[in-house]
């Protein structure tokens, strides 16, 4: 059955100190196919979250001025149940029968891939935090803008930190060896991508070089090439069930490789739901609570990180998944455009999203000609005793990295 959501923050009558001020606001009215079940529903969750998060934090804030009127955020979903079409026919729906002139992305750069020809179509400008796959901006689109990194630089500075132990060691760079294993969708190829050009620049070699099965549930034969082969660096990209899988079978069967690198470790809680499985793995990061990034409406990095903890009690004991961080950013980048247009027009806001240069708790938000951030660093996160530790890039980092892993 179709999901709807149509949810306008309950808080957002309290922003102005009554109703009756409250009911002087208009309305902006945001729109997301998003997936809440199907095998993406983890990150779709986390996705929605850091969306309503920051509609409230707005709304509470005061809203959106508009000229001098203010407004507030809501936003309609539905569900697209992980499926690029069914995506694409509720984009359709959100802009044909509920009338909505602007979008948040879904979660994925596949399902992002399936949206973005409908709202390029009716022209209506998305701010998307979820598709990362540098394929979305080599299309020549005028309304798509995403918050965060593109996927090919996810990972490659494993294979830079690879780089820098085998001198530190006495080897060669070249000496290095590889084993890469992704899904088979627009995101992890492109992470795969980046791992391949960097391994290229430092003459590493790529002992293994797999897609990983179709439902992601078992790794069993591709972590046995892994033991013959014996990389000195482990490179895995599935989302967040293939992340799940991974660390739980590396644990199980004893995989024993000096550096493992993958995504999605936060998403899928691997030190929550494996323990020890997953102690010294790098995990690739958007946004990290740690970093000094900060704005007015959100306050600090680690501000967000202990409200969004408080206003979902679910994360409390796990670190705030960049998939929401980057979400509340989107929504962030919205607001700003909304004020700097003076407009609600379509156009009039989609050029002001495209000349976007704000400082946000998640980082600086730059938009390429083609849409992509290209303001914020990715960085690394290492799991030492139970938590994630930036330790790359050098400049962010706030722990050592411990190689090789025990």
């Amino acid at each position: 059955m179709n999901v709807r959501n149509a949810l306008l923050s309950a808080a957002s009558a309290v922003a102005l100190g009554s109703s009756a001020s409250a009911m002087e606001c208009g309305t902006i009215t945001l729109g997301s196919a998003i997936s809440l079940t199907g095998k993406y529903a983890t990150n779709g969750v986390h996705a929605q979250n850091g969306y309503e998060f920051a509609v409230s934090k707005i709304n509470e804030s005061g809203g959106i001025t508009v000229g001098d009127k203010c407004h507030h955020f809501e936003v309609v979903y539905y569900d697209d149940e992980s499926k690029g079409d069914r995506g694409a026919t509720l984009a359709e729906r959100l802009i044909n029968q509920d009338g909505v002139q602007y979008m948040l992305g879904p979660y994925s750069s596949g399902l992002t891939k399936a949206i973005a020809p409908v709202t390029e179509k009716y022209r209506i400008p998305m701010v998307e935090a979820e598709g990362a796959s540098r394929s979305l901006f080599n299309k020549g689109y005028r309304y798509l803008f995403a918050v965060l990194s593109t996927s090919e630089q996810y990972l490659a500075s494993a294979i830079t930190l690879a780089a820098e132990k085998a001198k530190a060691t006495g080897k060669d760079p070249s000496e290095v060896t590889i084993a890469i294993a992704v899904e088979n969708d627009p995101f992890s190829l492109d992470i795969r991508a980046g791992v391949l050009e960097h391994a290229g620049e430092h003459g590493m070699r790529v002992v293994l070089d797999e897609k990983l099965p179709r439902d992601l549930s078992d790794l069993t034969a591709i972590l046995t090439k892994v033991k013959l082969v014996r990389p000195d660096v482990l490179v895995i990209s599935g989302h967040s069930k293939g992340a799940a899988t991974a660390v739980r079978q590396i644990g199980e069967q004893r995989i024993s490789v000096p550096m493992i690198a993958m995504t999605h470790c936060e998403a899928a809680d691997v030190t929550g739901n494996f323990g020890e499985f997953a102690e010294n793995i790098l995990c690739s990061t958007q946004w990290a609570e740690t970093l000094t990034y900060e704005d007015p409406i959100f306050g600090s990095a680690a501000n967000y990180n202990a409200e969004f903890k408080a206003a979902y009690p679910e994360y409390a004991e796990k670190p705030v998944p960049y998939q929401a961080a980057q979400a509340s950013a989107a929504v962030y980048v919205f607001k700003d455009a909304f004020e700097r247009a003076g407009s609600l027009d379509r156009e009039a806001v989609r050029d002001a999203i495209a000349e976007t240069d704000l400082a946000s708790f998640y980082g600086q938000i730059r938009f390429s000609e083609a849409g992509n951030n290209i303001a914020k660093p990715m960085v690394l996160r290492q799991i030492q005793n139970g938590r994630y530790n930036v330790v790359a890039p050098s400049a962010f980092a706030s722990h050592d990295l411990i190689w090789p892993r025990p």
